[in-house]
């Protein structure tokens, strides 16, 4: 190979269209039963490798999003070499950031997927579609959904995945609201909560499957909503009820939050509705369901 090479990827967002937490396990960590959905909006991740002893060195675009060490890209690159054993490269890592952060949407979890899939492009793809998946595990739960992203069943910690028929085509409005939520705390207040509904998710799968778009609406669902502190809560309720008025088939949060998205059979409809929301005291963005990444 000859260096230096250069290679970017984008880093699509993620929301669930379902989300149940199942109980917690002997290793601290928690069963999961959720369904992925990539979306079109993404950060851009660019490498640039020289021959050097695998110095990685990492930035951003966003002063608040940290560097180096400390981020999730860096994360990716030691667990990219460990798992080929190539040691002779450097890795001078740049990320352009659109996906809002600490909102649920796996901004971080897709830029460490990014930049497995870059590398391994770059050097000639050394691992699998598997291996990379093994290794995006090492990072973070995420990481590993992200790596070929689509749309797909998750278990056990949200890391074994069963690949699941594309999403209908529709419009998918994303609402920030300025507040952001603690993943461990929210963890920890669901356990102490008793859950008095949740998602149907053999349902929800068996419509994504059979293509029924009305029944994908109507199954979307997130537990972790009945979790929430009341303040927090009321501003999730607050997110949907605008999604819902602007002519949403559905609406939940995603993740542990605080991102609320909404379903819109009709595209136009939903590019209405972000334009109207970003003046409704939320951070909104139109997007679409994004396909497998071979």
């Amino acid at each position: 190979m000859i260096f230096p090479v250069t290679v970017t990827e984008k880093a699509h967002a993620k929301v669930n269209l379902s989300l149940d937490v199942l109980g917690k396990r002997p290793d601290g960590y928690h069963d999961m039963k959720l369904i992925f959905q990539s979306v079109s909006l993404h950060d851009d991740v660019t490498l640039k490798l020289t021959s050097g002893s695998g110095n990685i060195s990492v930035e951003t675009d966003k002063e608040f999003i940290p560097g180096g060490e400390k981020n999730l890209g860096y994360s990716a690159c030691r667990a990219f070499f460990r798992a080929t054993g190539i040691s002779n490269v450097d890795v001078s890592l740049s990320i352009v950031k659109r996906i809002p952060v600490c909102a649920g949407l796996g901004g971080g979890s897709s830029d460490a997927a990014a930049v497995l899939r870059a590398l391994n492009r770059a050097l000639e793809s050394p691992l699998s579609t598997e291996e990379l998946r093994r290794a995006a595990k090492t990072v973070d739960s995420d990481s590993a959904f992200c790596v070929s992203g689509g749309t797909a069943l998750g278990y056990g910690r949200g890391t074994e995945l069963r690949r699941l028929k594309p999403l209908m085509d529709c419009g998918i409005v994303i609402l920030k609201p300025a507040f952001s939520v603690s993943t461990p705390a929210l963890f920890s207040r669901l356990d102490s909560v008793k859950v008095k509904v949740r998602p149907d998710t053999d349902g929800l799968i068996s419509a994504i499957e059979a293509g029924d778009y009305t029944g994908t609406a109507r199954r979307v669902f997130n537990v972790f909503e009945e979790a929430l502190p009341p303040a927090e809560k009321r501003t999730v309720e607050e997110a949907k009820s605008l999604l819902y008025d602007l002519g949403a088939d559905s609406a939940a949060m995603t993740g542990t939050g605080s991102a609320v998205f909404g379903l819109f059979s009709h595209k136009e409809l939903g590019r209405k509705a972000a334009e109207t929301a970003q003046n409704k005291a939320f951070e909104a963005f139109f997007t679409e369901p994004v396909g497998y990444i071979e």
